[in-house]
């Protein structure tokens, strides 16, 4: 269990560092909410003309719906954020290559910005955690 726990305990950070933290969360896990929750309608079945098993669009759906509340309350976010990044990679990789889809669509189509900046907030949470005001925080403690 010890073990569990330290995967979840958050390195100590300044008030500033941690006020930084919580802003993104509320920002990118609102967000991330509101891309899966559509997909969370129908977690098995959202992508209904692709080879995509219904499994893995599942993993996806509570990917980005869960994560974003995960995201939002900072409970178990280095998890969340594993889930959301391999998500998000998967969307950038699907969207770069297999779409052709520019990084960035000056035309306002299809592009792999948004997902590829998910996974650098991803990122963020994995190696730096959720900063103190994240109920990771209260419940797993501190690192010193």
């Amino acid at each position: 269990m010890s073990k569990i726990k330290g995967c979840f305990t958050v390195p100590t950070l300044s008030n500033k560092a941690s006020t930084a933290l919580l802003i993104l969360r509320l920002i990118a896990g609102v967000a991330m909410i509101q891309h899966g929750w559509g997909k969370i309608q129908t977690p098995f079945s959202w992508m209904p003309l692709s080879p995509v098993p219904g499994f893995f669009q599942f993993l996806a759906a509570l990917s980005e719906f869960g994560g974003g509340i995960a995201w939002i309350i900072g409970l178990v976010t280095p998890l969340a954020s594993l889930g959301m990044a391999f998500t998000m990679v998967v969307a950038t990789a699907f969207h770069a290559i297999a779409m052709g889809d520019p990084m960035v669509s000056k035309g306002g189509g299809s592009s792999y910005e948004l997902a590829l900046i998910y996974v650098g907030i991803s990122l963020v949470f994995m190696l730096v955690g959720p900063g103190k005001f994240s109920l990771d925080a209260k419940i797993f403690g501190n690192k010193n």
